[in-house]
């Protein structure tokens, strides 16, 4: 059998009043996740440990098994990894923002307008750029306003700050080493230096002229945050004898499963919004669903976390229903899978970012101890036989049901 671990991003939530107190989950019209409920076991999951909130990223690392208080060094390395750049262990990596700034770098504009194209010839540009003899610059578009930045080279260190400001209206910050290592400090008066020559090198670069004479705001600067170390992580398959494959939306996802090597894929038409083409998403689901190849899949659809950021509740609801319609309705018909559907973490309407409440799950798979539960929702499943786990469970509880996991003990 194979294995899937499917996550609804930012799925989980809290009671919405107009939602007649219900959550978008319970609220919503999910025919196929309510049959594979009935039909299955259900239960919460607390991602990482009761009232810690999660992020996408130390979220998946924690469903693959790994320790994110031991490999997740920050968002970089899986964004830079997600988006096809070959990095290595020791590297530095940052996720960027391409802004617009003025000439004493006030920025005006941390997304450039959003930009959507020319972002590659921009990249070009930055990829000139030389810092120091003994350091690499590494750097490449991502989609729309962001991008990666990797430093390669001998006596660098991931423990300083950011330069993103965050809010329009600030300099970009200075970044700071946040110990006393010289490799920390060296690292911060690069970063510093990127940033300077970033706006000197884009400031007359032909396509922001371009956009400037559109009407439209000059993508000037770049912004690093989220700076790690790239980690040495065990293999998937090394750890699990299983050969897997990710079918996700956004770099972070991919990253991740490409850090621990699986292999990823890349769908078009896939934004990670709610207007991303779930059908081709669907597609590519069910192809690597039947596909012998490989043993494991990780999943993950992200509408409904975006729509919890906005506060959208409505929007959160209707995605919820297409991803049951469009998606869940084929893997209902596929045997011979142990499906683990779950959320990362939970996105509340009402907070509009993740929360640390436990996440509802459920399980699809021949000869489980069947529960009372009929449909899927953060309260109903809270009742369910799975009980309360943790997400360090989940590879355990998947393996035992394909019946390949090592016995302990005689």
């Amino acid at each position: 059998m194979k294995g899937i671990i499917f996550v609804i991003d930012g799925m989980g939530d809290r009671p919405v009043k107009e939602l007649g107190n219900k959550t978008p989950l319970e609220s919503a019209r999910t025919i196929y996740m309510d049959k594979m409920v009935e039909e299955g076991i259900t239960g919460i999951m607390d991602t990482i440990r009761p009232g810690v909130r999660p992020g996408s990223d130390t979220a998946h690392l924690t469903l693959l098994g790994y320790n994110p208080y031991e490999v997740y060094t920050g968002r970089g390395p899986f964004e830079a990894a997600g988006i096809h750049v070959d990095v290595e262990p020791g590297d530095i990596a940052f996720r960027c923002n391409f802004a617009t700034a003025e000439d004493d770098l006030t920025v005006t504009d941390r997304r450039a307008g959003r930009i959507s194209s020319g972002t590659d010839k921009i990249a070009e540009t930055i990829n000139e750029m030389k810092l120091d003899d003994n350091v690499e610059i590494i750097f490449k578009e991502s989609d729309a306003h962001r991008a990666v930045l990797v430093l390669r080279g001998e006596g660098l260190s991931d423990k300083i700050t950011d330069a993103d400001p965050k809010h329009e209206g600030n300099k970009p910050k200075c970044v700071k080493a946040t110990d006393d290592s010289e490799e920390a400090k060296y690292t911060a008066e690069l970063v510093n230096k990127f940033v300077t020559k970033s706006y000197e090198m884009l400031k007359e670069h032909p396509v922001n002229l371009e956009r400037i004479k559109e009407g439209k705001n000059p993508a000037n600067i770049v912004l690093p945050r989220g700076g790690g170390e790239v980690p040495c992580v065990e293999a998937f398959e090394d750890k699990y004898g299983l050969k897997g494959v990710c079918v996700a939306e956004t770099g972070i996802i991919k990253g991740i499963a490409k850090i621990a090597g699986m292999d990823i894929v890349d769908i078009p038409g896939a934004t990670g919004g709610i207007n991303t083409d779930l059908e081709s998403v669907r597609d590519y689901i069910v192809k690597y669903a039947k596909d012998d190849n490989y043993d494991f899949m990780l999943v993950n659809v992200d509408g409904a976390d975006e729509c919890g950021h906005d506060g959208a509740a409505f929007d959160k609801r209707d995605f919820i229903e297409k991803v049951d319609a469009l998606i869940m309705k084929e893997l209902y018909e596929i045997d011979d899978i142990v499906l683990f559907v779950t959320a990362d973490h939970s996105t509340p309407v009402g907070v509009m970012d993740h929360s640390g409440d436990p996440v509802p799950v459920f399980i699809k798979a021949d000869g489980l101890r069947v529960d009372d539960i009929t449909e899927y929702g953060e309260r109903a499943a809270a009742k369910g036989g799975l009980c309360r786990i943790r997400g360090t469970d989940v590879m355990y509880i998947i393996r035992d049901l394909m019946n390949v996991i090592s016995k302990f003990g005689a």
